[in-house]
């Protein structure tokens, strides 16, 4: 038994969407603001509440609309069904599916069809307006006036939450009609649930001493006390009570004789008198409140000095802290009278302060700490986990098909943003070997900063490698605010003009608005028939395959890419750059070292005296350049300089926007959507 998926419909970004599942963990990534922390909330209000309430801040913007729509049509005297429909809900569907003849438990209370083929089980919620309350949620408003729409939303705000309610019903996925209603509770009990959030509350040593450890101790000493069948662990706790027992009773004896010693004077009030109750203390100590509130977790040190939680590292820290959680988490599992078909368990960004390495061994051992649980259970625990991220090495480290993005677009009736969720499993299901099995390995190997970057930019080697961050600096000193690169998200893959089009179809997949720089490889036959390397105005064609396969022709020649318009340089998102002549009729480089040396004249006057023996100059100059080098005295000791004319193009091309999105209609002023 697994949760198979979860699809959420206005909720915040989530407007629709529909989120496949892996048995064991899925890894969520996308920028910042893409609804990752939207999907952990919405499942959080779920599976931890009795109700789960939401308020209008809650509904996607994209659904505001629908409200109005359904005010205007209530006072157009609309059939209460009609304005209904009109209505918006926040709806959650859970798909879980199983075996047949799988023993199915509490699933069981959620199955109503009567396929015996079938093996999902649907769930779905909804937070929608109660019955009986659609002329309390209007009354008193109009859809008429300058201010009509504002004081619409302004009640809105206030009614939401006394006159919407959520409702849970088991669904059969063949039938929607086929639906019974079922409790909250019962969910809970099939789905029990865990959330590592991704502020976890790590102090440093200018900070009072929280005893972040000390609190998840003092859970898992709880749990030990309640679950009996875990006989170490409960053994353990009554240990730990027993302990605490005898050192109560001590402290008690022995303070009663000092408090003695410490009032006498009270005798020379009369007190105590024959009626009197004489003073007595009683110690009591909670083994919990002890490991919560007085239970300091120390780092072994030297000397009997041992170091406090605070003066550890934040990221050794913040691993324990995981670890200690997933156990509780566990623990907690196994003290359930009634064992849950499915945990599931959400992870915020667990790179929080853990370098690189350590990144990508947490996310690599995930699965194997609950295998070790198991063994430890004597049984599987039906644990899924959903880990969000920014970290391109948790990224790397996570199997290619694991991973879920999440991109930010802008729904095209409303001009809303939304959550878009892009299956890498799905995506990338048509790729052709072998080009599908290089991108899994290059994505693997190498930084997926795709996954988080709002551009991208792929180039050949080193030298580009080397100068680009300064092309870009130099080109932004020339732009005006608002349109500088530099300012903006993107991420610069060493892809290599012979791999380069094996990722459009991924950049497409993301929607990355992408520049391609790559070198122009002009080629010609020699005696024995086979092409070699020549300046451009002896090339026959290009041996560079991303040219190739940009324009779908295989023998274009040099002649035919130099005379090529900008607008066939530009596909959707993309934009391809090779090298073109610094002025009409001039020269034009073969690779970036000789272009650069057409774009600075100052530096390399060559003296021609034909653009055509220029250009063989340049080139055969180039051949003789160590290139790393080269870049490095570019970028790192001369300042003035100047761009070859088809990167400078390229970078400014890239620094615009996409198409921009249809202006939201704004709600009017004082309105807080």
């Amino acid at each position: 038994m697994q949760l198979n998926r979860i699809a959420v419909k206005n909720f915040r970004l989530l407007h629709d969407v529909d989120l496949l599942l892996e048995r064991r963990s899925t890894v969520i990534v996308g920028r910042n603001n893409s609804g990752k922390t939207s999907l952990t909330e919405v499942m959080k209000r779920l599976l931890s509440e009795n109700n789960p309430t939401f308020r209008l801040e809650d509904f996607s913007f994209g659904c505001h609309q629908s409200f109005w729509e359904a005010l205007v049509a209530a006072k157009g005297d609309a059939s209460e069904p009609d304005v209904r429909k009109l209505l918006p809900s926040i709806e959650i569907r859970l798909s879980f599916g199983y075996e047949i003849g799988e023993p199915l438990g509490l699933l069981g209370d959620f199955i109503v069809d009567v396929d015996p083929a079938c093996t999902e089980a649907l769930i779905v919620v909804h937070y929608a307006l109660k019955e009986g309350r659609l002329a309390a949620l209007f009354n008193g408003l109009t859809d008429q006036g300058e201010t009509a729409r504002a004081d619409f939303f302004r009640a809105l705000r206030e009614r939401i939450p006394a006159m919407f309610g959520s409702s849970l019903s088991a669904v059969d996925p063949n039938d929607s009609t086929n639906q019974k209603a079922v409790d909250g509770a019962t969910l809970r009990a099939l789905c029990a649930s865990g959330f590592i959030s991704a502020q976890r509350g790590l102090d440093d040593a200018s900070q009072k001493d929280r005893v972040v450890l000390g609190k998840v101790l003092e859970n898992l000493f709880a749990t030990a006390k309640t679950n009996t069948a875990d006989t170490d662990s409960h053994g353990t706790a009554e240990q730990l009570e027993s302990a605490v027992k005898d050192i109560q009773e001590k402290i008690g004896n022995d303070f009663n004789l000092k408090l003695d010693a410490l009032l006498p004077a009270l005798s020379l009030f009369g007190y105590p008198g024959l009626t009197d109750p004489r003073l007595r203390t009683e110690t009591t100590l909670d083994v919990a409140r002890l490991l919560n509130n007085h239970t300091k977790v120390r780092y072994t040190g030297a000397n009997g000095v041992h170091l406090p939680e605070a003066y550890n590292g934040l990221g050794a820290r913040n691993i324990i802290l995981i670890l200690l959680q997933l156990r509780e988490f566990f623990k907690l599992y196994g003290a359930m009278e009634t064992a849950p078909g499915v945990h599931l368990i959400f992870v915020e960004e667990p790179e929080v302060h853990l370098h690189p390495q350590m990144q990508e061994v947490f996310i690599r051992k995930l699965g194997e700490i609950a295998d070790v649980f198991s063994k430890e259970l004597g049984a599987p625990w039906p644990v899924q986990f959903i880990v969000s991220t920014h970290s391109s090495h948790v990224a790397n480290e996570a199997h290619f098909e694991t991973i879920r993005y999440f991109l930010t677009a802008t729904d095209d009736g409303t001009g809303a943003l939304k959550t878009v969720v892009k299956d890498l499993r799905k995506g990338l299901s048509g790729k052709a070997e072998p080009d599908r099995s290089f991108l899994h390995q290059y994505m693997t190997l190498t930084r997926c900063d795709l996954f988080f970057a709002d551009k991208a930019i792929l180039i050949e080697g080193t030298t580009e490698r080397l100068l680009l961050p300064k092309m870009i600096k130099m080109t932004d000193a020339t732009q005006p605010e608002g349109k500088k690169l530099g300012s903006q998200y993107f991420s610069i893959m060493e892809v290599g003009g012979a791999y380069a089009h094996i990722f459009f179809d991924l950049l497409a997949f993301l929607e990355l608005r992408t520049l391609v720089i790559t070198d122009i490889d002009t080629v010609k036959p020699n005696d024995k028939g086979h092409h070699v390397a020549c300046q451009v105005a002896h090339g026959e064609r290009t041996s560079n395959a991303c040219i190739k396969a940009w324009f779908a022709k295989p023998d274009i020649a040099p002649k035919e890419l130099l005379a090529t318009p900008d607008v066939a340089k530009t596909s959707g998102r993309r934009r391809i750059a090779f090298q073109q002549p610094e002025m009409m009729d001039g020269p034009c480089g073969r690779s970036f070292e000789d272009a650069f040396m057409h774009a600075n004249t100052d530096r390399f006057p060559f003296p021609g005296p034909s653009a055509e023996e220029r250009e063989g100059q340049a080139w055969v100059e180039a051949l003789t350049l160590k290139k790393s080098e080269f870049a490095l005295r570019l970028a790192l000791g001369e300042e003035k300089w100047s761009i070859p004319r088809y990167i400078r193009d390229g970078l400014l091309w890239l620094a615009e926007d996409d198409v921009p999105p249809p202006a939201i209609v704004p709600l009017a002023a004082g309105v807080v959507a």
